[in-house]
């Protein structure tokens, strides 16, 4: 066996021929557990690598683009892979109640999780500012849900005092169980490309995801099971980009709700991660969003949440800047039923309303001929 083979068997224990069994398990030489966690699982991660070869084809110069899909983590988004190893270490504690604030998927995977470990979740969200299928599935998994009038700041702020002063377990991304499960995306990525990337663009909000990314790609790299680190392309919504302007969002406004943060709590891990990836921070348009998310329905067969293009639209943004034969991987963070009011509003798909259903009628409209 080849000796990258070897080194990459050491850190994952997963074999093709059995199922899947959840991340913790598949990575747990290179994960903070031990024999007395309980490991709380919905069998996450595995998510797909998905080539964008109409995208690639977009930037030509044999530039080959990638989709780290995690919308297809068990409920919808990357979250699922930072709470299985925040839950796991609470329900290790005895922790019996968590608590976050969110703009919606950290509010379904902290009550999905929660619920499998048997413990209470409560759940800080900004009135307004989530996306009906979040809110939705943190009501189904049985959260206790409390809406504030003021944005995510404020509610992140109050529930890192509740967690300070209460017997409760804050599990946004300030818990660093988090970052650890977050970062198992970089070794899959390595894992399916045989090594790492020459870019990895993602979206950015609290910034914890580019951080934990970041942990797994030097990881590997020093395990020698890759040769090779990214450079780090981090991307925020123009109407929220703190990173970007180097200054608090006071009002932070996108219609990519999941990044709507004007204040990251991983400002500085963030910043390191571009200093030593010799990365890059920028600002994408609503406009560039929503045709990134358009472009990668109709021509990938991808439907991710709104915040998840804002790597794409980072990526064509950048198109004329990419070296030639480089390989790029795309995260895209959550999926798009999570917001179906945006692609009810924001589709280019021909919607024939009121017809009559008359044969002759209906084939007449699709301007289609009888054989």
């Amino acid at each position: 066996m080849p000796l990258i083979k070897k080194l990459r068997a050491t850190f994952f224990n997963n074999s093709p021929n059995k199922e899947w069994p959840g991340l913790i398990e598949a990575y747990r030489s290179k994960l903070p557990v031990s024999k007395k966690t309980p490991i709380i699982t919905l069998k996450e991660g595995n998510t797909p690598l998905i080539e964008l070869k109409n995208i690639s084809n977009q930037i030509g110069r044999g530039v080959k683009v990638f989709a780290k899909y995690d919308g297809l983590n068990p409920t919808g988004s990357f979250k699922d892979r930072g709470m299985t190893m925040a839950i796991s270490k609470a329900k290790e504690k005895g922790c019996e109640a968590v608590i976050c604030a969110s703009t919606g998927n950290t509010s379904a995977a902290a009550a999905a999780y929660a619920k499998k470990g048997g413990m209470r979740c409560f759940v800080l969200i900004p009135e307004g500012y989530v996306a009906q299928g979040k809110l939705a599935q943190a009501l189904v998994y049985g959260a206790e849900v409390l809406s504030i009038k003021g944005n995510f700041d404020i509610a992140l702020e109050i529930v890192q005092k509740m967690a300070n002063d209460y017997p409760l377990t804050l599990v946004n991304s300030v818990n660093p169980y988090r970052l650890e499960g977050q970062k198992t995306a970089a070794f899959e990525i390595i894992d399916a490309l045989g090594e790492a990337p020459d870019w990895l663009c993602i979206p950015m909000g609290n910034a914890g995801n580019i951080t934990a990314y970041w942990m797994g790609f030097k990881e590997y790299y020093k395990a020698g099971i890759s040769k090779n680190l990214p450079k780090m392309m981090g991307f925020q919504a123009k109407g929220s980009a703190p990173l970007v302007y180097k200054k608090t969002i006071e009002k932070p406004e996108t219609i990519a709700t999941a990044i709507r943060i004007g204040n990251p709590v991983n400002r500085e891990k963030a910043i390191k991660v571009k200093q030593e990836s010799n990365g890059q921070f920028e600002a994408v348009t609503d406009s560039e969003i929503i045709n990134a998310y358009q472009l990668l329905g109709s021509e990938e067969g991808i439907f991710c949440e709104p915040a998840s293009a804002a790597s794409v639209a980072g990526l064509l943004k950048n198109s004329k800047k990419v070296p030639e034969n480089t390989k790029i991987v795309c995260v895209l963070t959550g999926n798009g039923l999570k917001d179906p009011d945006c692609a009810i509003n924001n589709h280019k798909a021909t919607f024939h309303k009121g017809l009559e259903p008359d044969l002759r009628e209906l084939t007449k409209v699709m301007k289609i001929k009888q054989i």
